[in-house]
């Protein structure tokens, strides 16, 4: 693939099944911060009254718990298809082909499997939802920041997004994570960690400024769900952190000031080491905890190499 097909512009949402609906429900609406777009028969989408995109979370009640998929944003259509076809070309496994989406806000997209069996979509012509400029004080989501994926091979899983994608590399945080960035300056909207099996390792929320981040930080904890890890500034992405369980047992995160690229080309990926600064710059969650480093590694996922219902 040429490198200059670059077809994805940003992370429009991440769809997870869960088990425990009506408490993920609770959660993300009444803590976390989102709010409701649509529902249909234990199926939620949930997004932000700050961003056009038209959801951002997705929650599917089911038995089992798994990541239905991650979806990204392409320009056109075209680009759906050229996308479709060159993924055919080099054998990577298609679920549905470039059709029309049945999901709110509609659009066009192909959805397709990475190398550990995680379902991607990518589509266009998603329509807008009307948006506004978040207040001062205001400790609501301003939009999805990035996710991370587990991966029992995280430089193949960043070489397949590079190939097929158009990802770039940002930075490394030793051998174990890798950040990547597609065609605009946010240092990373897809990551991807090491860990003995395909799974989500965490969902992350970018809030208008460090103050709304804290104040939502300290909702979450005046509510009684203590922090896994944080309040803290990470070395790579030079974002703030703060890492709650959800109800299901995955992981989200409020951050800000997430490190932006100006200069593309000529950013070279750096390789951080796994001291005390890269992991919290500020000192005041220091290393990883164990909880965050037993809640990140997640359960098996049981949705690998499957479509998703919806």
């Amino acid at each position: 693939m040429p490198e200059t097909f670059r077809p994805i512009t940003h992370l429009r949402h991440v769809g997870m099944a869960v088990t425990d609906y009506d408490a993920s429900v609770d959660f993300y609406q009444n803590l976390w911060g989102l709010e409701l777009v649509a529902d249909d028969a234990g199926v939620s989408f949930w997004g932000t009254p700050a961003d056009p995109e038209h959801y951002i979370v997705r929650l599917r009640k089911d038995e089992n718990k798994r990541l239905d998929l991650i979806s990204f944003g392409t320009g056109t259509p075209a680009e759906v298809d050229e996308l479709a076809t060159r993924l055919a070309a080099a054998d990577v496994n298609i679920d549905r082909e470039p059709a029309s989406l049945d999901t709110p806000g509609g659009g066009y997209g192909v959805r397709f499997f990475d190398p550990t069996g995680i379902l991607v979509e990518v589509s266009a012509d998603v329509a807008a939802r009307p948006f506004r400029e978040l207040e001062e004080r205001e400790s609501v989501p301003k939009k999805l920041s990035h996710v991370v994926l587990n991966s029992p091979d995280p430089v193949a899983s960043s070489e397949f997004y590079a190939t097929h994608l158009g990802f770039k590399v940002s930075d490394w945080l030793g051998p174990i994570m890798c950040f990547m960035r597609s065609g605009g300056p946010q240092h990373h909207i897809v990551g991807f960690g090491r860990g003995p099996h395909a799974s989500l390792n965490h969902v992350s929320f970018e809030m208008r400024g460090i103050d709304e981040y804290m104040r939502g930080t300290g909702r979450l904890v005046r509510a009684g769900h203590s922090p896994l890890w944080g309040p803290g500034r990470h070395g790579p992405g030079d974002n703030t952190f703060s890492y709650f369980l959800d109800p299901n047992r995955n992981i989200a995160e409020f951050t800000t000031a997430l490190e932006t690229i100006d200069d593309d080309e000529a950013w070279e990926p750096r390789v951080f080491g796994m001291a005390p600064d890269s992991a919290d710059q500020w000192g005041t969650a220091g290393m990883i905890t164990p909880a965050m480093m037993a809640a990140q590694t997640n359960d098996v996922d049981l949705g690998l190499w499957q479509s998703a219902p919806v």
